[in-house]
């Protein structure tokens, strides 16, 4: 019997979706590794930079997919067949009423949060606007956007420029800036460094903390993981993996921003799983149907990533795991929250089966479900995380513990194996309504 307070129509059959074509074998991520001693550093810096020749501002122009983004998200995606991506009338509704908000000069972000929580219309052009809004990286006040995306975009290039060279290419470039000619042969021309004028820092050898090359092999470990898990993100779609030119430079993309966020954040470095957080907005951007959005998706996600990651950097820092902020705390919320709206549940689940939440939650949270869903309905969740104005960590919570909820009866009526099975392999469900269950649980 339901414990009192919980309507029976959480787990009504009518909200039941068709099953995934994705097969359930997911396996659970790792625990992030252990972090550097060194406080992380602010992830971005203040730099003067030159507009680039052409940046497009405009609101990209409303049309359905085109065939071939049609048929990516299908491929293993969970898409069943062409009508899943016509839009309903509700859905056409949605797209006039965020279209006309994107069109005013000063746009009133309360009011696209408020549309953009329901789930955008996959319309492509206008889940990436919005994502930029909703993550600042572009101000309300569209005047601004030509010079907001020329200096971060040029900031980027920089970045790139410093941070992935080796450090003969940094020396190289260093000797140029003073007047030499990199480009120049010869040993005892302008440019190249002498026997006797290699510094121990600039030894490949040195062992010294300021040492370029000490740190560039430092640093190998944390590329080779990168370059790892880049080559595993959504194997099922032809825009992530494969050895087509597209994929290869979108490979090549990830492993950039990822880099170069791990060399900004010394602190937390580069954790496994970040990629995942990161693929759905470089997609989303790269898909941009205004060919000059889409050509900076790579500078444009990056800056994006960092926002969003500034919301959850303490799930994947192993030396916050115990504190109020690290992971486990965030863990023991999730119980906490699902013990005031469910006992009966939460006894069962933690008393009664004793499983620790920590063995299906961990992943949930610092994969920001995107390993529990197929890739379409990743994409209306965060919707909704991104839209929230109390943050997207908040609303996360919420969506797990309604997860929790929408099974109940199947977890109560479960033991340790079956039920830690079940959470581990989270059943298909009707997003929407589990977007609904979430945001009834909000504290009033």
């Amino acid at each position: 019997m339901a414990k009192k307070g919980v309507p029976e129509w959480l787990n009504s059959s009518l909200w039941s979706s068709s099953p995934s074509p994705i097969p359930d074998d997911r396996p659970l991520r790792p625990p992030p590794a252990a972090a550097t001693t060194v406080p992380p550093s602010p992830p971005i810096f203040e730099r003067p930079a030159p507009s680039p020749s052409a940046i497009s501002t405009a609101p990209a122009p409303i049309r359905p997919p085109s065939k071939s983004e049609t048929n990516d998200l299908q491929n293993g995606s969970g898409v069943d067949g062409p009508g899943s991506v016509t839009p309903a009338a509700e859905d056409v509704s949605r797209k006039t009423q965020v279209v006309a908000e994107l069109s005013k000069k000063v746009i009133d972000l309360k009011e696209l949060r408020k549309i953009a929580s329901q789930g955008l219309p996959d319309d492509a052009g206008i889940r990436s606007l919005v994502w930029k809004l909703l993550l600042g990286y572009l101000s309300p006040d569209r005047s601004l956007w030509s010079s907001e995306l020329a200096k971060k975009r040029s900031q980027y290039k920089q970045f790139k420029e410093e941070l992935l060279m080796n450090p003969s290419e940094v020396t190289r470039k260093m000797e140029k800036s003073k007047g030499g000619d990199s480009n120049d042969p010869k040993i005892e021309g302008p440019g190249a460094l002498s026997r006797s004028e290699i510094t121990h820092e600039d030894h490949p050898l040195s062992l010294g903390t300021t040492s370029l090359w000490n740190n560039f092999f430092k640093d190998t470990e944390v590329l080779e993981q990168i370059d790892r898990d880049v080559m595993r993100t959504h194997p099922d779609m032809h825009f992530f993996s494969g050895d087509s030119p597209v994929a290869k430079s979108n490979q090549d993309a990830l492993k950039n921003v990822l880099t170069i966020f791990a060399k900004l954040n010394p602190g937390i470095r580069y954790v496994q799983g970040m990629n995942e957080i990161l693929a759905p907005i470089f997609y989303i951007f790269k898909n941009d149907p205004d060919k000059g959005n889409a050509a900076y998706a790579e500078a444009d996600a990056f800056f994006c990533f960092v926002e969003l990651m500034s919301g959850f950097r303490d799930n994947f820092c192993q030396q916050l795991d115990n504190s109020v902020v690290g992971i486990r705390y965030t863990i023991t919320r999730l119980s906490m929250l699902l013990k005031h709206h469910d006992e009966e549940l939460w006894r069962h689940l933690e008393v009664t089966t004793k499983i620790n939440p920590q063995f299906y939650a961990f992943r949930w949270i610092t994969l920001l479900l995107t390993q529990e869903f197929n890739f379409v309905e990743s994409l209306h969740i965060w919707d909704t995380l991104l839209s929230d104005p109390e943050g997207p960590q908040e609303t996360l919570l919420r969506v797990c513990c309604a997860m929790l909820i929408l099974v109940r009866r199947r977890l109560l009526a479960g033991d340790f194996t079956s039920n830690l099975k079940l959470l581990q392999n989270y059943p298909p469900t009707n997003i929407s309504h589990m977007l609904y269950v979430a945001d009834k649980l909000r504290s009033k």
